[in-house]
């Protein structure tokens, strides 16, 4: 059997590793013991650990980019309730997998703060979906699909920020389960804040 290419299995041990000991825990050494290479080897396909964290959320997590940025340049015949039920249930599994992995940097303020500066350097960080979403939903009320006078920012923000409160309150560490599958919960956001920005 051949083996995966090393950056392949690079961003493989390192997804395992932050979601099972999380990213302030999870170093480039162990990433590469994981990974069945040297860290010389892992630095020579990143350049960084923050810049490794962002190919583990674009390429081994749900992709709620693409989609957002598709839907932006162009809606398609969907209705917007099932555009929105799809980002939810896509921003969702997102927040559910990213959370994990994330949690970590809020326990130690210097690591939190490199990363920041790392993100914001690469343009990119939570910011980004938000932005994305603002964009479809104002190419949305820019056809006439939802009220002229529409917030979009702020729409924006209500959905994204209920799929990461559900991930954040139902992280599987507590416990409790949702009181509604995923499907159900985004059809239910997307019909809820559709209401309120309806023409």
């Amino acid at each position: 059997m051949q083996q995966k290419p090393t950056r392949a299995r690079i961003l493989d041990a390192a997804h395992d590793l932050m979601l099972t000991i999380g990213l302030a825990r999870a170093t480039t050494k162990e990433i590469a013991k994981a990974a069945g290479c040297s860290e010389a080897a892992l630095y020579k396909h990143f350049a960084s650990k923050e810049e490794l964290f962002v190919a583990v959320l674009q390429e081994r997590l749900p992709r709620l980019g693409p989609l957002l940025r598709r839907l932006a340049e162009d809606p398609g015949e969907r209705s917007v309730a099932d555009n929105l039920a799809e980002i939810a249930r896509l921003a969702c599994d997102f927040y559910a997998q990213s959370f994990p992995i994330a949690a970590s940097l809020y326990a130690e303020t210097k690591l939190k703060r490199r990363h920041e500066d790392s993100m914001q350097e690469m343009g990119t960080g939570p910011h980004v979906p938000i932005e994305a979403l603002d964009a479809y939903l104002r190419t949305e009320r820019d056809a006439g699909r939802i009220d002229p006078g529409t917030d979009t920012f702020a729409a924006a923000s209500l959905l994204l920020g209920a799929c990461a409160q559900r991930a954040f309150a139902y992280d599987s560490t507590v416990g409790k389960q949702p009181p509604h599958p995923v499907d159900e919960f985004a059809a239910a956001l997307a019909r809820t804040l559709l209401a309120g920005v309806s023409r």
